[in-house]
């Protein structure tokens, strides 16, 4: 009968998603069990759960290199100038070390956010990359390659994180099938659309990876402000190049990253206890009214104001933050 197909394909398709929603919400039963605050370090290596009963406000942190799949609710991630919103259809890498702002932005008692994330092993990575068949990798569209990216799930990756988050019932075999599980889910995000991301950050001599020994670079200076072609020089790039392809990966300037790092680190060090005028002095800062000012601007809050509200928000702010 002409048309039947189409419907029946229709259908199929409806099934499908109907399945993996089934599955993603008897995961997500299975991990609830386990999030027993907003967000629990698991005994699986490199994997932490995270829930959320409310939206959140905004949480300004860095990620490390990391893959997260939500299992219920939605999560919005800025980066630099990009915002990127995610729920349980789709999955979020960052291949590089970058400041974010990420919230919780649907949650309720009855379906609580609830995400696992996973922090990326890069030899692992290249490990496995040097095993396959480079034709078996996925493919980045024409242009310079971004350090973060959503994508949509697939039941392939879906079954894959199932598999590792099913040993939190059974820690006894942790040690001995964690990292076959692991490995499965990082096979499965080569295979797919952002395989070409991680597949160069797991490249010494990539674009990606050049880039990212000045990022490497600026974490472990981060008091101390660069000049753009002392960052290119240490990429091994011209200037112009280094920052085209810092932007592409990031999303802001050497410039904006550099700044955005210091006041992290500062705020780290209020929520710790730290004065003032002490936090700002040991990123860097000349002047502590200006630290304040840019401070003020980045967070919403003045440095004083803003280490009380961190100092009872830990956890909802780790939780905010990954996943």
């Amino acid at each position: 009968m002409p048309g039947a197909s189409p419907r029946l394909a229709q259908k199929r398709a409806a099934s499908d998603v109907g399945a993996m929603r089934d599955r993603l919400d008897s995961i997500c039963e299975q991990v609830r069990r386990h999030a027993l605050s907003p967000y629990c370090e698991t005994p699986v290596p490199r994997l932490v759960v995270a829930t959320q009963c409310a939206p959140t406000s905004e949480i300004a942190t860095v990620y490390e290199p990391v893959t997260c799949l939500i299992l219920q609710g939605t999560k919005q991630v800025a980066i630099g100038d990009q915002v990127l919103r995610y729920d349980a259809s789709s999955y979020f890498v960052a291949s590089l070390d970058l400041p974010a702002v990420g919230r919780v932005v649907e949650a309720t008692p009855d379906k609580p956010y609830v995400a696992a994330a996973l922090r990326l092993d890069r030899a692992a990575l290249a490990d496995l990359i040097a095993s396959m068949d480079p034709a078996g990798i996925g493919h980045a569209p024409p242009g310079d390659l971004a350090g973060f990216a959503v994508a949509s799930v697939t039941e392939e990756l879906v079954e894959a994180w199932a598999g590792l988050l099913g040993l939190l019932d059974r820690p006894d075999d942790v040690a001995m099938l964690a990292p076959m599980r692991e490995r499965e889910i990082l096979y499965r995000l080569l295979q797919g659309p952002l395989g070409a991301q991680l597949c160069a950050i797991a490249q010494e001599d990539s674009r990606l990876s050049r880039v990212r020994r000045a990022i490497l670079w600026m974490h472990e200076h981060f008091d101390k402000m660069l000049p753009t072609a002392t960052l290119a020089e240490i990429a091994g790039m011209s200037v112009a190049s280094f920052h085209r392809h810092f932007k592409a990966a990031t999303a802001m300037s050497p410039l904006q990253f550099q700044k955005t790092l210091r006041l992290l680190a500062a705020r780290r060090l209020l929520a710790g206890g730290s004065e003032t005028s002490r936090a700002a002095y040991s990123v860097g800062y000349e002047s502590a009214s200006q630290f304040s000012r840019e401070y003020a601007r980045a967070f919403g809050l003045p440095p004083s104001r803003d280490a009380e509200r961190l100092r009872g928000a830990a956890q909802v702010e780790a939780a905010a933050a990954w996943g």
